[in-house]
């Protein structure tokens, strides 16, 4: 006997809803949140998280860094909680990026990483606590698109170019193959340009998982074009940090389509 019971393999209510909106055509807004301090402040997190759920984001996602303590993400954590409801969702970048108090996390393996520590190694370090720790796991492929940005970095990415389609197309099938349940498509935080829309179009067409997309959205007419490519979920983050006020159209745009 493997013991099963003390571990839920079924998906739980924040991957159910991805999943219940994905077929029903309606599309979701995701922030990303830096638990790096040097970013924002608490108070500014508080700040923008408020105006987040104001506009209707569906879930906050907080990792992307590597330059952050446990305490950060703890304390990023705490100071969405204070501002609002929204559901929050590890985005881990490393072991240490994790904390009992969000409410899920992506499970995540960066796939077209030339580096296995970034494939499957950390993930086997953080296995164990993330079976114990009560959140809600959702298995997810993360794919790297150029520019990449850090991610693309740090990740050691062989990035799939915007030309490549048909590879990027490939990774997704295989991670769904895989059994992973949602497949992100990352241009990179700060990336000049974003997913090409022809890649969205492509690899949606060739899925039976949600699809989410992040990286250079700065706009509602860059998010608007994606989604209408097929796309899911949009991921914010640097136009966050960077001016709150102006990111409402596009969370209005988002979840307006």
């Amino acid at each position: 006997m493997f013991g099963w019971n003390s571990f839920d393999l079924k998906i739980g209510n924040i991957e159910k809803k991805i999943h219940k909106s994905a077929r029903a055509g309606k599309k979701m807004h995701f922030a990303l949140i830096d638990p790096d301090m040097r970013k924002l402040s608490t108070e500014q997190i508080s700040q923008r998280c408020k105006k987040l759920g104001e506009w209707g984001t569906d879930a906050v996602l907080v990792g992307g860094s590597t330059h952050f303590r446990r305490n950060d993400v703890d304390a990023t954590i705490e100071a969405i909680r204070s501002a609002c409801s929204i559901p929050i969702v590890l985005y881990p970048s490393k072991p240490g990026a994790l904390s009992e108090k969000a409410d899920g996390i992506l499970f995540m393996s960066l796939l077209n990483s030339r580096d296995p520590w970034w494939i499957s190694e950390a993930q086997t370090k953080a296995a164990a606590w993330v079976k114990n720790s009560g959140l809600e796991v959702m298995p997810m492929a993360y794919l790297i698109v150029s520019p990449g940005m850090t991610v693309g970095r740090v990740g050691k990415a062989k990035l799939i170019k915007h030309k490549e389609i048909s590879r990027a197309v490939g990774y997704a099938i295989a991670a769904q193959l895989f059994g992973f349940r949602i497949v992100y498509l990352e241009a990179g935080s700060g990336a000049s340009k974003p997913v090409p829309v022809e890649m969205v179009r492509a690899v949606k067409n060739s899925l039976d998982v949600p699809l989410i997309v992040g990286g250079g959205i700065r706009d509602a007419q860059t998010a608007r074009e994606r989604l209408e490519a097929g796309a899911d979920i949009i991921v914010t983050g640097t136009a966050i940090e960077n001016d709150i006020q102006k990111h409402e159209a596009v969370v209005r745009a988002i979840k307006g389509f």
